[in-house]
């Protein structure tokens, strides 16, 4: 029992049921506890950026081959490209089919004020997305934690290394050890997720309710079957494909999962996802280069919840979509949730824009999503760490850098960690 109480795992679900019993039972003091989620989130945050940075410099100051590099980054972005285009269509099919629009009224039911994503919305053009990715200086980037533009400076800074050739040695030993101390704050921050978990929890139930759940169920209901197909099926497919067992992962990172269910944040998993997928035997280089990325450009749950809340709309609002303009959709989606990536509120500045495209479904329609948005934001979330994980794992094995041993060695600290639980 005492080995149990000192379980992340379930001092994490513990967290959660808490939180979710205070924000049903006493909403107003829930929404109180708001700050342990949102200081949670920060302190993780904080060492997102070094992390990322120090994971890519260090991956390809080893390798050393920039052809390598660019094989990887290239396998990297086809697979996205392929797996976020087929989330798409999964969530444009079980919408169709599904209809969790059709029948309901939309002036019966509760709005929320998303004039701010509106706005984005209209304004962001993908244009400015590819300017955006270079940082007018470093330091601001790390300030910003824009993951893209620290991906960005983090390669020049990589290859510049190489280039310098044994004169950077020095300095490769000196960012080693600052990873490590990186990783070890990271442990640090991990004793606190219980609490982090259940502020975020308790505040989500108590400003939310789980009565603003009922008229959106039947969207919520068919947004998580979706996404539990598409990793039950669709990944696990994908992995089998590689020679990988998609429920052994799943344990391996059970911790991250109940972090972002807690958090309704992927990001706040993020350090310890890119510490246990190297330790499951991914290479460093593709684990730095496969893992930021991913969380700009493969975002799986995101692609499956756009596409299905747009239908959504346009079943609410009466209006038909013939094939050939869900085909649009499609296509205007695979551009726009490239154009928010790493902006808070993304999903609702990629819908606004994506409507504000197609110009046949009202722009105000997001309002009706709002009040349910935080519930169903921990689906996308945990498929999207789900999904790049497992893009890590398939890269990681196209390119040979995956350690049989290592994942044998993590196999057993499943088994070991199940063990002394019982």
């Amino acid at each position: 029992m005492k080995r149990l109480a000192r379980n992340l795992t379930a001092q994490v679900i513990f967290a959660v049921v808490v939180g979710v019993a205070l924000g049903a039972l006493d909403p107003s003091l829930a929404k109180q506890m708001r700050p342990l989620g949102d200081t949670f989130v920060k302190l993780v945050k904080m060492v997102i950026g070094p992390i990322i940075f120090l994971t890519i410099v260090l991956g390809i100051a080893r390798v050393a081959d920039v052809k390598k590099i660019g094989r990887v980054a290239g396998k990297a972005f086809l697979y996205f490209e392929v797996v976020t285009t087929f989330a798409l269509a999964i969530g444009l099919t079980v919408v169709n089919f599904a209809k969790p629009g059709a029948g309901l009224d939309a002036n019966a039911m509760p709005r929320g004020d998303v004039s701010q994503y509106a706005t984005q919305g209209q304004s962001m053009k993908f244009a400015d997305f590819i300017t955006h990715i270079v940082p007018s200086s470093p330091v601001d980037a790390f300030a910003q934690g824009d993951i893209l533009q620290i991906v960005f400076f983090a390669i020049l800074f990589g290859f510049a290394l190489v280039t310098l050739g044994k004169k950077a040695d020095a300095l490769t030993g000196v960012l080693e050890s600052t990873l490590e101390a990186f990783f070890a704050i990271v442990e640090l921050i991990m004793k606190v997720a219980p609490l982090g978990a259940f502020g975020a929890m308790a505040y989500t139930i108590g400003t939310f309710g789980l009565q603003t759940l009922l008229p959106l169920g039947r969207l919520m209901f068919d947004v998580y079957l979706t996404m539990f197909l598409f990793i039950f099926i669709v990944m696990n497919a994908v992995l089998r494909w590689y020679g990988f067992s998609l429920w052994q992962y799943l344990k391996y990172i059970r911790e991250e999962i109940l972090i972002v269910v807690g958090t309704s944040s992927s990001e706040a998993a993020l350090p310890g996802l890119m510490a246990k997928l190297e330790r499951y035997g991914c290479a460093r280089p593709v684990v730095g280069l496969v893992v930021p990325t991913g969380y700009s450009f493969n975002l799986d749950g995101t692609s499956i919840y756009l596409s299905m809340a747009t239908l959504f709309l346009a079943q609410v609002y009466g209006v038909p979509l013939t094939l050939v303009q869900q085909l649009g959709i499609l296509a205007v989606l695979m551009i726009t949730s490239k154009g928010a990536a790493g902006v808070t509120g993304s999903g609702f500045i990629v819908l606004a824009s994506t409507l504000s495209a197609m110009k046949v479904v009202p722009i105000e329609g997001i309002a009706l999503l709002l009040g349910v948005d935080r519930f169903m934001s921990q689906a996308r979330s945990i498929t999207n760490l789900i999904g790049n994980g497992a893009a890590t794992l398939v890269i990681s094995r196209s390119e040979n850098e995956f350690d049989e041993n290592m994942r044998a060695s993590a196999i057993v600290e499943i088994a070991e960690a199940r063990a002394g639980r019982s």
